[in-house]
């Protein structure tokens, strides 16, 4: 299967989630992606795991966001290590980096100095909090960015304080957004034939992504998230159903929907709480209280049957041993297999884009801590 990026060059001097992502992202797509790597310790997630697990000495971590990628070792600070880099650089499409700002500058590989080395450079750059400003130099760390952005009072209950996101969500978004600008990039360097400079942020990735409350708030009279105070609301700005509640067995998830049919479905009163369509929103808390009284008295499955023979939206809330065990989970075919060599083998996710109907898989494991150098040397004749 011919991918759309085969062909086009990528050196990522990129480490931990955000930068490395977008190149997972092109390298499913087809791209040759070198990592450019210290040596001796390489990328930092090398060493950064999830719950202790590692793999070939590298972190399970590591392994997820590296596939199909080669290692090349150098130490930038040498002089030696730095014009072989700039031989590359000088026949690469792309390069990444994730430096603070002023580093690239200090080594000589700044967007500047590298359209001297390669006038059609597509020049990604992943900062925490953007190129200026007084938060330049702040780490740009996930939980630190969801911090500051406002994202930790949209969940939970308004007793539970901030709530922060249980996934890297800063990172993986901005890991999005290079790769997308990349793309674009790629789109007008083949109309202008000239160099492109793409920046993103943690902090604006993660602010993108609250696109429809950051809007509501900016045009609401500057009112604050209104989180629920009944436990199993889903969205601070959403009106009952919306939210989970338990039932006898496990838990039920409901979508917007007209209420009083709703209602009328699963015989839960709700004439003292519902006059007209505001007081979904007016008397949200008692309401999913009163929703939840109802929902206790049924096993999930007898609720999901009704509702959906009703057209109502709904799902049974399932855990990863569950969610994994569905037809509908295997039928997406988001599973793969990478090959480490000797006979071993770790499983983890694949591209959710589907090119012509194919998905695109990739047995290729994360690669070992310069194991490229030596082959890329010889194929680009750097000495």
């Amino acid at each position: 299967m011919n991918r759309p990026l085969e062909g086009l060059l990528v050196l990522e001097f990129c480490q931990f989630l955000a930068g490395p992502s977008a190149g997972l992202k092109l390298a499913d797509l087809g791209a040759r992606v070198i990592k450019i790597e210290r040596p001796q310790t390489g990328d930092a997630c090398r060493s950064l795991s999830i719950k202790n697990l590692f793999v070939d000495e590298d972190s399970l971590l590591f392994h997820t966001i590296n596939r199909n990628k080669e290692s090349y070792t150098a130490d930038l600070k040498n002089p030696e290590d730095l014009a072989k880099i700039k031989k590359l650089i000088a026949k690469a499409d792309v390069m990444t980096h994730n430096f603070r700002p002023g580093v690239m500058e200090k080594i000589g590989l700044d967007y500047t100095q590298v359209q001297q080395i390669n006038s059609k450079i597509i020049y990604g750059v992943v900062t925490g909090y953007g190129n200026e400003g007084p938060w330049k130099n702040k780490p740009g760390q996930d939980l630190l960015v969801q911090s500051v952005s406002g994202l930790t009072f949209l969940s939970g209950v308004d007793t539970d304080g901030p709530v922060p996101f249980g996934l890297s969500v800063s990172d993986i978004m901005c890991g999005n957004h290079l790769a997308q600008g990349i793309m674009a990039a790629l789109i007008k360097r083949a109309k202008t034939q000239k160099s492109v400079l793409v920046e993103v942020s943690l902090l604006e990735s993660i602010l993108d992504v609250q696109f429809e409350v950051i809007t509501t708030y900016l045009n609401d009279g500057g009112k604050l998230p209104d989180r629920s105070g009944a436990k199993g609301s889903a969205h601070a700005y959403l009106s009952a159903p919306y939210g989970m509640y338990q039932t006898q067995d496990g838990y039920i998830a409901m979508a917007m929907g007209n209420l009083p049919n709703i209602c009328a479905i699963i015989r839960c009163d709700i004439s003292d709480l519902y006059v007209e369509a505001g007081s979904a929103f007016d008397n949200r808390d008692k309401l999913i209280v009163r929703l939840s009284e109802t929902f206790k008295l049924e096993r999930t499955a007898s609720w999901v049957n009704l509702l959906e023979s009703n057209g109502i939206w709904c799902a049974e809330v399932l855990n990863y041993q569950t969610a994994t065990a569905l037809s509908t989970y295997k039928n997406l075919e988001i599973e793969q297999q990478l090959d480490l060599g000797s006979g071993k083998t770790i499983k983890t996710t694949v591209s959710p884009i589907r090119l012509d109907k194919r998905k695109l898989f990739v047995a290729k494991a994360a690669p070992k801590l310069g194991f490229d150098t030596e082959s890329i040397n010889i194929e680009f004749e750097i000495k």
